[in-house]
């Protein structure tokens, strides 16, 4: 359920907006001879978009335009409606538009040898494919799953403990804003470890899109875990929630290193863990 807000209307609004969007970017790129693709992913691509979907829109362009095509993207995506401001860097292959209906495009930009079989390509909306290449890249990436790899797994356990020292050194040093930061990854390497644990591919870390809400692929008693994590500013609070999220880590991490046949450690698990709380 949502909030009431003083944008209802506008809000409202959002999907027919996005809609007339979809129509200009369409226009605009499907008769670029230069342009050998063009598909949605994200919401649009899975078919579950909801109020405030954004648009993922993915641009394949001839190899000996690509630089030419990249250093144009913030003019490009003018051609589809009124751009508020801009969020993404010059030398990026992304750009991320924010326009006047308050709806944001990604718009990014690949040569044919950056599009390969992914489950990040799962479910993609095909809307140029000039050579039929985007289709077969969709039907191999559809018979791929996802299933974490030993290397994965060691670099979630690493990130898991720095976040808990790092935190009990920013809480020492009364760094509170640090600490809560801290602890915010420590809850999104649980998430990471549910979905690896799972078998389902996490999002980048950093990224909570669709990790909470309706669409999550979390189950009713993690998402109650995660609400059940939080704390106010307070030192003590902050280090009550990180001992109490450290149980779901030690069972998350058991799971995962019995399927990778990897070697759990307990002891120095236990003892890593020890020296912050």
């Amino acid at each position: 359920m949502g909030l009431e807000s003083k944008h209802k209307d506008r809000d409202l609004d959002i999907p027919k907006h996005r809609e007339d969007l979809l129509i200009e970017i369409e226009k605009d790129l499907l008769d670029d001879k230069n342009i050998l693709g063009v598909f949605y992913g994200g919401s649009l691509g899975n078919k579950n978009t909801d109020l405030y979907s954004d648009i993922d829109l993915r641009i394949v362009v001839r190899d000996d335009v690509f630089e030419e095509y990249r250093l144009n993207k913030k003019q490009r995506a003018t051609n589809w409606g009124e751009v508020l401001f801009f969020e993404d860097f010059p030398w990026a292959t992304y750009s991320i538009a924010h326009y006047n209906t308050f709806i944001k495009i990604d718009s990014f930009y690949y040569k044919t040898i950056d599009i390969e079989p992914s489950v990040w390509f799962q479910n993609i909306n095909i809307v140029r494919d000039t050579k039929d290449f985007l289709k077969d890249i969709l039907e191999k990436s559809m018979k791929l799953s996802y299933s974490p790899t030993v290397t994965e797994v060691e670099i979630w356990r690493a990130k898991f403990f720095a976040y808990v020292h790092e935190a009990y050194r920013r809480i020492m040093r009364n760094e509170i804003y640090y600490a809560l930061q801290c602890l915010d990854n420590l809850r999104l390497s649980m998430v990471t470890g549910w979905y690896m644990d799972a078998g389902i591919q996490p999002n980048t870390f950093g990224d909570w899109a669709k990790f909470e809400g309706d669409r999550s692929k979390l189950v009713e008693w993690q998402l109650v875990l995660l609400k059940r994590w939080h704390s106010t500013r307070e030192p003590e609070d902050i280090f009550n929630v990180m001992r109490s999220i450290i149980p779901e880590f030690l069972k998350v991490h058991n799971s995962l290193c019995t399927k990778l046949e990897l070697d759990e450690n307990l002891n120095v698990v236990e003892g890593i863990l020890s020296m912050a709380l």
